[in-house]
């Protein structure tokens, strides 16, 4: 070992103590909340969940039809949003359903988001077991500046199924194989009907497939540092409310088993037990918004 070498070890180990410190406070102020009580889910309770995109498809497809497309799209991107959360739920095994139940909730929103919802689901719990290390895929985009992630976006969802191709074995591929079997049966169908309310919704679901990584990653990540708050959060009950409780992103990340529906509650929790682990998290929206 060079003197170089020793002089380089020496000038990382008051980095490395900090964080194992900070890592040792973290591990402490977690194990003051109660949380384990907010993750029980009945059936009914996740078929609710299912229901959650069903008034904006409505929605989106009886403005479409009408010819009023501005309010349509925004209803697409509210069946978007709500169909990302029930996909989320899904992957979590959040909606008390048995495996095989959240398999077929990810092969179902496959055809109506498009995409392999399986292949977002493998990276997604890559993402949380190595978040903000260099091979978390789903992460890397919370690391770049807003108008990049805005470019990169079209290219996000092909890296992110290659990836899950690639590395996920011989199970992944095959239930991404039906995921995007259904994309093809779903857009064959609207295709052959030469419906504009069906072709009106695809080109809004890739649409969105290209913005998510600026909607569902860098908007809840961006700024933050791996080794202190690892995502953002929001402290407003109205935005959470429209949102569907999405922007409540670091309480997440410290407990993905609690379901979406009760991290709100998970969020007051937090704050009186353990205020140390939020108090210097950022908010998904600026400060007037809180």
């Amino acid at each position: 070992m060079t003197a170089d070498d020793a002089r380089a070890i020496v000038s990382v180990i008051p980095e490395m103590t900090d964080i194992t410190v900070r890592t040792a406070s973290r591990s402490r102020a977690l194990r003051m909340v109660r949380w384990r009580d907010l993750t029980t889910m009945r059936m009914r309770d996740g078929l609710v969940e299912c229901l959650h995109p069903l008034p904006w498809v409505a929605a989106s497809w009886t403005l479409a039809a009408a010819g009023y497309w501005i309010p349509a799209t925004g209803a697409a991107f509210m069946i978007f949003l709500t169909a990302l959360r029930l996909n989320h739920e899904a992957i979590h095994h959040n909606l008390g359903f048995t495996p095989r139940g959240h398999r077929l909730v990810l092969h179902a929103l496959s055809a109506l988001m498009l995409g392999s919802n399986s292949a977002v689901a493998f990276n997604h719990l890559h993402h949380h077991r190595h978040v903000g290390h260099a091979d978390d895929l789903e992460g890397k985009c919370g690391t770049m500046p807003a108008w990049r992630v805005l470019l990169y976006g079209p290219v996000f969802p092909i890296e992110m199924h290659r990836a899950a191709w690639a590395s996920g074995g011989p199970v992944l591929r095959r239930r991404m194989s039906i995921d995007l079997t259904l994309n093809v049966l779903a857009i064959s169908i609207t295709l052959a009907s030469g419906s504009a309310v069906l072709l009106f919704h695809i080109a809004m679901m890739l649409v969105a497939q290209c913005l998510t990584a600026f909607f569902a990653v860098w908007i809840t990540h961006h700024g933050c540092d791996h080794a202190g708050p690892v995502a953002r959060t929001q402290r407003s009950r109205l935005v959470n409310l429209l949102t569907y409780n999405m922007f409540l992103h670091l309480e997440h990340h410290l407990f993905p088993a609690v379901p979406v529906k009760r991290l709100a509650l998970l969020a007051e929790r937090l704050d009186t037990a353990a205020p140390a682990l939020t108090a210097g998290a950022r908010s998904v929206l600026p400060t007037p918004f809180r």
